[in-house]
């Protein structure tokens, strides 16, 4: 199950920006060729954000659909099932230009609470 590791990894990278705040929402960009099962990355996120500033912070995926242009023709195409074939022509000589994203979109970080910020000007 690589969602674990992407979860990890996720958690990971938005502690390192939340920098003692607690992360009310993270934004995922995964793209189709990742072939990312969000509930099963939903359930890791919550298992690895545990005890941390990510904890209960919602996750959200954002789906980006595969795309490419013909190395042939040059027509540019959704590529939707495999094997990733030109809409224009049928042939198989595809440059990838979407797809395989996966990355932190967004962060939306809680304020700092009070207290906080009364014992960093202590």
């Amino acid at each position: 199950m690589h969602e674990l590791s992407i979860a990890e990894s996720v958690v990971r990278v938005a502690t390192r920006h939340a920098r003692g705040r607690a992360v009310a929402k993270v934004t995922l960009r995964a793209g189709h060729l990742r072939q990312v099962v969000p509930t099963a990355l939903e359930f890791a996120f919550e298992l690895v954000a545990v005890g941390t500033e990510v904890e209960g912070a919602e996750l959200e995926i954002e789906e980006v659909p595969a795309a490419g242009v013909c190395r042939e023709c040059g027509v540019e195409s959704e590529l939707d099932g495999f094997p990733l074939s030109c809409t224009g022509c049928g042939g198989l000589n595809i440059e990838l230009i979407r797809g395989e994203e996966l990355l932190v979109d967004s962060l939306e970080l809680e304020e700092e609470s009070e207290l906080a910020l009364a014992t960093r000007g202590a």
